[in-house]
């Protein structure tokens, strides 16, 4: 990997699959880039999450540029399967990734902008694509009493397995996909209860043997922005609502402040609990532009379809509902850094038009 040069076309922060798609989409174009990745290896968080995780997408839906995702099309992947794949897409295409490197801050300068590293490094670059990706921030709500809990607090990208459960009474706090998947996982040691915003809705993983993406392709909805992955249904290959049913692990709505001990329920009474496990979604991650006007006072990233607002320069992939409800998923991100690609490549002739030296002819014509 050759660093000597003063200035990259476009570096990119992530190796995640944000990033690798990213990667994938610059060298076909022939653009002079560089990946930055905290991680020691490439692949993003992917490696981090607990192991029992599988997709709720078949193999035939999670794939990036370029390379199909092994396996039978409607096989679900598991964890460890993901993470090989991406591992073995990095070295495939032999993309430019330099692991271990945080970037701490992004700042505009005359030629584009300049990546300052927590070693002190700093790579100047035309223009930046961010890819940090979507889930390294995880979100906790804020609730009374939350800071004065003694028991275990966790989030879910901090669960692995029901080890060091074993025995106790967990509360996970979700409606969504991870946080069932993860209540019917503790099911097995622990005694579990889901407190809930609101109802858990169910929705078979395949319906009329076709899986639930190829509905959302085919209905157009995947390419819309109404669905979250908070709002979607979780679904269910007929294992999730049968352990419910058969009360491997409880559904209560959700407790209205936490005690000490444990929790109180809507209806006034309070119950000693061991640990709570929160499956309530990640924010976008983005420390090293804060001294960019790219986010609001909401936390908004002001982006459209990619491209920062008020920022010439700086795209951004694998944000949740970037451009549609796929974005922040593995699908998602191809179509997502195809699709900043143009708006890119201008900005850089643009960058090349104006620091091309007037010669005397243009000179004299101007």
């Amino acid at each position: 990997m050759n660093l000597n040069r003063d200035v990259f076309d476009v570096v990119v922060i992530g190796a995640g699959q944000a990033g690798l798609a990213s990667g994938w989409q610059l060298q076909q174009q022939g653009l002079d880039f560089l990946i930055l990745d905290e991680q020691n290896q490439p692949g993003g968080n992917w490696r981090h999450y607990y192991d029992s995780l599988q997709l709720f997408s078949p193999a035939a839906y999670s794939s990036l540029p370029g390379l199909a995702f092994p396996g039978k099309p409607g096989h679900y992947p598991v964890r460890d399967e993901v993470v090989h794949y991406l591992e073995t897409y990095a070295e495939l295409f032999q993309l430019p990734i330099l692991q271990g490197i945080r970037v701490e801050r992004v700042d505009q300068t005359i030629s584009g902008f300049q990546l300052t590293t927590a070693h002190g490094q700093q790579f100047q670059a035309k223009a930046v694509i961010v890819a940090s990706g979507a889930f390294s921030r995880p979100y906790i709500p804020e609730i009374t009493g939350l800071d004065g809990f003694g028991g275990k607090l966790l989030h879910s990208a901090d669960y692995r397995n029901p080890q060091g459960f074993r025995g106790e009474r967990v509360v996970v706090v979700g409606a969504a996909n991870s946080a069932v998947q993860i209540a019917c996982d503790l099911a097995n040691t622990a005694s579990v209860t889901l407190a809930t915003r609101e109802a858990i809705r169910f929705a078979p993983q395949r319906l009329l043997g076709i899986d639930f993406h190829a509905w959302l392709k085919w209905t157009g909805l995947e390419k819309t922005r109404w669905l979250n992955d908070q709002s979607t249904p979780v679904l269910d290959n007929g294992i999730y609502k049968a352990a419910l049913r058969a009360n491997r692990f409880s559904q209560k709505p959700m407790f209205t402040r936490v005690t000490p001990t444990g929790v109180e329920w809507r209806n006034g009474n309070q119950e000693s609990v061991d640990s709570l496990v929160f499956a309530t979604g990640f924010r976008p991650n983005l420390p090293f532009l804060k001294g960019l006007p790219v986010v609001n006072e909401q936390g908004k990233v002001l982006q459209r379809d990619g491209s920062a607002l008020r920022v010439p320069g700086l795209f951004f992939v694998g944000l949740p509902k970037q451009r549609n409800f796929a974005s922040a998923t593995l699908r998602g991100a191809g179509p997502d850094a195809a699709h900043i690609l143009p708006p890119l490549q201008a900005y850089l002739r643009g960058l090349q038009h104006a620091s091309t030296p007037m010669t005397p002819d243009r000179a004299t014509r101007a």
